[in-house]
C-alpha cells in the first residue's frame, strides 16, 4: 500500500495484515476521496476514525492537512500507525490514540476538539454510524463546513442530519459516500 499524493506520493506505508483487525482502504478508492477532497484539504484538521494503517490520516497530512488524529481500538493498529508515522516523519503533526471510538469522542468533546473532515471506515459489521454522525453534530465536533467521509459496504443514509452530499461512488463492495456539512 502507498500514498498516492502529496508529498509523500508514493512513499509505502504499512498496515495490519489481520483481517479481522483491518480492512485497508485501497489505493484507487482513496485517489477517488481524495479527488473529490481536492480544493478542501489544505489546512484542515482531520479525524481518521477506525484508522486501521492510518492511509487515509496520512494521505490527508500529504496532501496539506495540518493535523491528524488517529484513533483505534486495536493494540496492533496503533503500532503500525506508528511505525507510518515515523517513517513518513509525521510525527509533529500527528495524534495517535488507542482506545474505543465512542471515548475517543467523548474526549474529544470534553477537550472541544473541532474536525474539517472525519473519516469513518469502521468494520462492515458496524452498523451504528449515523450515531457516530449524529454525536459529533450534537457535540460540535464537526465545523461549520465539515465534511464526513463514510466507506461502507451499503448506503448510510444522513440526509436528515443537515448534510449534503457530494459525491457518492462505488468500487466493487465498497460504498464512499462524501458529506458537507
Amino acid at each position: 500500500m502507498r500514498i498516492v499524493g502529496g508529498k509523500n506520493r508514493s512513499r509505502e506505508i504499512l498496515y495490519p495484515l489481520n483481517e479481522k483487525i483491518t480492512r485497508p482502504t485501497k489505493d484507487m478508492v482513496r485517489q477517488g476521496i481524495f479527488n473529490v477532497l481536492a480544493f478542501d484539504i489544505q489546512g484542515t484538521v482531520v479525524l481518521d476514525l477506525f484508522a486501521g494503517s492510518g492511509s487515509m490520516g496520512f494521505e490527508s497530512l500529504s496532501r496539506g492537512a495540518s493535523k491528524a488524529y488517529f484513533v483505534d481500538g486495536s493494540k496492533d493498529a496503533i503500532e503500525v500507525i506508528r511505525k507510518n508515522m515515523n517513517s513518513l516523519k509525521e510525527n509533529d503533526n500527528s495524534v495517535i490514540i488507542n482506545d474505543d471510538y465512542k471515548n475517543a469522542l467523548e474526549n474529544f468533546k470534553n477537550e472541544k476538539i473541532m474536525f474539517d473532515i472525519i473519516f469513518l471506515d469502521p468494520p462492515y459489521k458496524v452498523t451504528t454510524i449515523p450515531n457516530i454522525v449524529s454525536y459529533c453534530l450534537e457535540n460540535d465536533l464537526l465545523t461549520k463546513n465539515g465534511i464526513i467521509v463514510v466507506e461502507s459496504n451499503r448506503f448510510i443514509d444522513l440526509d436528515g442530519k443537515l448534510f449534503s452530499k457530494m459525491k457518492q461512488y462505488k468500487y466493487g463492495k465498497t460504498l464512499v459516500t462524501v458529506w458537507r456539512k
